[in-house]
């Protein structure tokens, strides 16, 4: 494993190589295939996912067209449903548990890029930061997930909104950036 590579898998700061571009270009080949897929090849659609991803739990469901960094790196509970257009950034973890509804064009971002230091983000590096969404939660279509946000159980993320932060369990959240606007 190259060392751009290792760090990226261990939450460090790191550039991108050729490894990782040659892993996202698998990942890509896959994809294709996926997102060419017809309406009613549910079958294809599954054998694919269970080749990419890291984890995919009986009965979930995602509708193409899905793009993802790696796909190794999302793990996707059962029953969960992911609607169409879902950009899934994974250079970090993306775990989404059981029964999770992500509606059309969510994007889920796992990287951060330096703020403040000009030079290095003019360098590339980049960091990933996991994303975790709990079980029973839904996100309305054209939510963004920030790096290292969680989002906990049985809670509501209102469509178009920006979680830049934590998302407790039992609540109903929405805005840009997001907030909680009641308990549920």
């Amino acid at each position: 494993m190259g060392e751009q590579k290792d760090r990226m898998l261990r939450g460090d700061w790191y550039l991108d190589e050729p490894e990782l571009a040659e892993d996202r270009r698998r990942c890509q080949r896959a994809l294709d295939r996926f997102n060419a897929t017809g309406a009613d090849d549910d079958t294809e659609r599954r054998l694919v996912l269970e080749g990419l991803l890291a984890g995919i739990g009986p009965g979930a469901s995602v509708l193409p067209r899905f793009q993802c960094s790696y796909g190794s790196l999302i793990s996707i509970g059962a029953r969960s449903f992911v609607n169409h257009d879902a950009l899934f950034m994974d250079d970090a973890r993306i775990t989404i548990g059981d029964d999770v509804r992500i509606g059309p064009r969510a994007q889920l971002l796992t990287a951060l890029h330096p703020v403040e230091d000009h030079e290095r983000r003019r360098a590339g590096w980049e960091r990933p930061v996991p994303i975790a969404i709990g079980d029973n939660a839904w996100l309305g279509g054209g939510v963004i997930v920030c790096p290292g946000v969680a989002i906990g159980g049985n809670t509501v993320i209102g469509v178009g909104s920006v979680v830049v932060r934590d998302v407790p369990d039992h609540v109903f959240a929405a805005g840009n950036p997001a907030r909680v606007i009641r308990r549920l």
